[in-house]
């Protein structure tokens, strides 16, 4: 007995390709890679100084440098307070991503902060949307914890900053001057400048300068905005947190 044909129309084939496709695209960035590489530098810098003061912190401390909070208490925190998009920015360290499920949650934003010494002057880098797998930034971290709290190792840790700046680029990451107005120099303007000569992104503008842990303020928010715009530096913000984690606009 002869077998009937059945013809296919194109069309059918053509939407059947389509589906295995997707589906193939989703399994390779989705289950494979956790999720799409996302655009760190456009996220960031499409917060605002209301996001900043309410809903978004890049500059956190755990308990893997000199923070209190561990993550799994940060999490919470950050969820009940209702943050959009926080960053773990822990001394020259990533180990908070690498020892726990931070990397799995979608409104965290890889960070680290780097002690480093440029022209004489002591200041804060921050990392922000970094590979943390990355080769290239492992010279550059802590070989153990007490290098992320004793102040004698950091201090006299010096770093090659352009070259630091640099391993931050090739993570994927930008590079953010740590709250500003509390470094030690005579011209922030003149200093900053200098930074952005060797591949500086932006500047920690929203942080409460005021009231965190007694630190000297050398120079005010409004001149670290002014210094921002004028030469298009990134803006971003944080409380640099390392106990209960409080919105900006409540410090």
């Amino acid at each position: 007995m002869p077998t009937a044909s059945v013809n296919v129309p194109n069309t059918v084939l053509f939407s059947f390709a389509i589906v295995i496709l997707v589906n193939l695209l989703y399994n390779y960035f989705i289950i494979n890679t956790g999720n799409m590489k996302m655009d760190y530098k456009e996220l960031i810098k499409s917060f605002t100084k209301e996001n900043f003061l309410n809903n978004v912190n890049l500059h956190i401390h755990t308990k893997f440098s000199d923070g209190e909070l561990s993550v799994e208490e940060l999490l919470k925190q950050a969820r009940d307070k209702g943050f959009e998009y926080i960053a773990v920015t822990d001394h020259n360290t990533v180990n908070a991503y690498l020892e726990t499920d931070l990397l799995n949650e979608n409104f965290v934003i890889t960070g680290v902060e780097f002690d480093c010494w440029y022209k004489g002057i002591f200041f804060h880098l921050l990392g922000y949307g970094i590979d943390v797998h990355n080769e290239g930034l492992k010279p550059f971290l802590a070989k153990n914890k007490k290098e992320t709290e004793a102040d004698w190792v950091r201090i006299f840790a010096r770093r090659d900053v352009k070259k630091l700046i640099q391993a931050i680029h090739n993570a994927g990451g930008i590079a953010v001057l740590a709250h500003p107005a509390c470094c030690w120099c005579i011209s922030m303007e003149n200093f900053v400048k200098t930074l952005k000569d060797i591949g500086l992104d932006g500047l920690e503008v929203y942080y409460p300068y005021d009231r965190h842990r007694g630190i000297i303020k050398f120079h005010s928010r409004h001149i670290m905005e002014k210094i921002a715009d004028k030469y298009g530096l990134i803006k971003t913000g944080g409380t640099d947190c390392h106990h209960n984690l409080t919105p900006l606009s409540q410090l």
